[in-house]
């Protein structure tokens, strides 16, 4: 498989893991607000919700093996939570959601060889 491939291999995976996400969020009663919020020369949201007074900022990271290292969440290190805060600032901002609680977590989702998702943990951070 050549690089382009693989690219598409993986936005494909990235992208069943945030659908999947976004359907486990909505089940729950969460309102999805958006999907890939990006602020040019900031960074990008991958989903954002809203239930009750809080809003929920979820990083997606999926993994074909959980026992991988480091694992997904392990993956959103100090660098990647300095852009979501500053994306998320600029979030607040442009939905003036100054009066809301916010929540940010990391969706966890492991797939199976053949990339159907085996599991979906959400991890604070």
């Amino acid at each position: 498989m050549n690089e382009k491939d693989n690219k598409t291999v993986k936005r494909i995976i990235g992208d069943s893991g945030e659908d999947a996400v976004i359907q486990m969020m909505t089940d729950k009663g969460f309102q999805l607000l958006c999907r890939n919020f990006e602020v040019h020369n900031v960074g990008e949201l991958d989903c954002v919700f809203k239930r009750d007074d809080e809003i929920y900022v979820v990083e997606v990271r999926s993994r074909k093996n959980l026992g991988s290292y480091p694992s997904s969440a392990e993956t959103v290190d100090h660098r990647k939570r300095q852009k979501i805060l500053k994306t998320t600032d600029c979030l607040i901002r442009k939905y003036r959601l100054y009066e809301m609680n916010f929540v940010f977590l990391v969706a966890q989702v492991t797939h199976d060889a053949s990339g159907m998702i085996k599991k979906i943990e959400l991890i604070p951070f």
